[in-house]
């Protein structure tokens, strides 16, 4: 009853009223005072953590985003750092509440295993990572190539299929982890890495010597990248899905975590409903009508996000491109708050 309409019969006429989303995950989250997040385990640009046991990143921030609109307060989440090959489990036995983790959104992972993508925060495509002595600028050159990919991945499946399309051969050396796929690279034990393009960015930054390696142009795939929730519990899916819209649409509206205060104060309906001054959105979720404004203010909005951790003036130095919103050249595009 808490998660459903109820149903009242007067006089004679079916009146269907809106019951506060609340029970499940939401309401475990509250009652333990954190959101349990998981992450990459140490993903430039997108997951890292210090030896203090600080974290930052691009995934790392969205969960500190959906944290904000909960709690109000960015500090209450705990990060589980997870590997390829055990996150959808971890979430699939309530180990974590979230998966933040540059996860590739298919059918497969949400008819197959249960779970629910809340919509995309990253469009990537798989690239191909060489050294610069290998003397090669295109995939289509890497014919009985020794290529080093991650095993539990879409970029494994993705690997054979491009080999295969093109009538070529390979020879695949797979790992239970981006760590020791890494490692097999920069020893020499195969010439190519193969994983989402922006992941190879971040992974080239880890290599001993970073300028000897180059990134191909190559795109072989589509990967939309997003957050991910158990399929059994809507109301926690839909919360998880428009603290993900709320930040594109911050962007669009102006809404920043420096201007956040500000959007209290303004006359233009967009801005009045996304700061909980008009439309009653938190209630419809079972969160604090302020939600979206706070989820900003523990984040940022999407640019603020995307540039402090992958943009072009950080060390991964990767433009938006596909990223950018709809309205300058890019496909991100998110449902309005109303």
């Amino acid at each position: 009853m808490l998660s459903v309409a109820k149903t009242l019969i007067r006089a004679g006429l079916m009146t269907i009223l809106a019951v506060p989303a609340g029970a499940g995950t939401l309401d475990t989250v509250k009652q333990r005072g954190t959101l349990q997040c998981g992450v990459s385990e140490n993903l430039f640009g997108f997951s890292e953590r210090t030896d203090q046991d600080q974290w930052s990143g691009f995934d790392v921030d969205f969960c500190r985003a959906v944290a904000g609109a909960i709690f109000g307060d960015r500090a209450k989440v705990t990060f589980v750092p997870l590997s390829a090959g055990d996150r959808f489990d971890a979430l699939r036995a309530n180990r974590v509440d979230l998966l933040s983790r540059n996860s590739t959104w298919t059918l497969e992972r949400e008819a197959g295993l249960g779970l629910a993508f809340a919509g995309i925060t990253y469009h990537d495509g798989q690239g191909f990572m060489v050294m610069k002595d290998l003397s090669v600028t295109s995939a289509l050159e890497l014919e009985r190539a020794r290529i080093c990919v991650e095993t539990g991945t879409t970029s494994q499946l993705n690997l054979a299929d491009y080999f295969r399309t093109n009538s070529m051969t390979f020879e695949e050396r797979a790992f239970p982890n981006a760590a020791e796929a890494l490692a097999a690279f920069q020893s020499g034990q195969c010439n190519v890495l193969t994983r989402d393009q922006s992941a190879l960015f971040a992974e080239r930054l880890k290599l001993s010597r970073p300028n000897d390696a180059i990134i191909l142009p190559d795109i072989i795939s589509k990967e939309p990248l997003g957050p991910v929730t158990r399929a059994d519990d809507f109301s926690w899916f839909t919360i998880v899905k428009w603290v993900n819209f709320a930040l594109v649409n911050a962007e669009e509206l102006g809404i920043s975590s420096a201007n956040a205060d500000e959007a209290r104060t303004s006359h233009k309906p967009d801005v009045r409903r996304f700061a909980g001054l008009e439309g009653g959105t938190g209630r419809m979720l079972g969160l604090d009508d302020n939600w979206a404004l706070y989820a900003v203010r523990a984040a940022g909005n999407y640019a603020e996000i995307y540039e402090r951790n992958l943009g072009v003036g950080s060390r991964l130095g990767i433009p938006r491109g596909l990223n950018q919103l709809w309205s300058m050249g890019g496909i991100l595009y998110a449902p309005p708050i109303r």
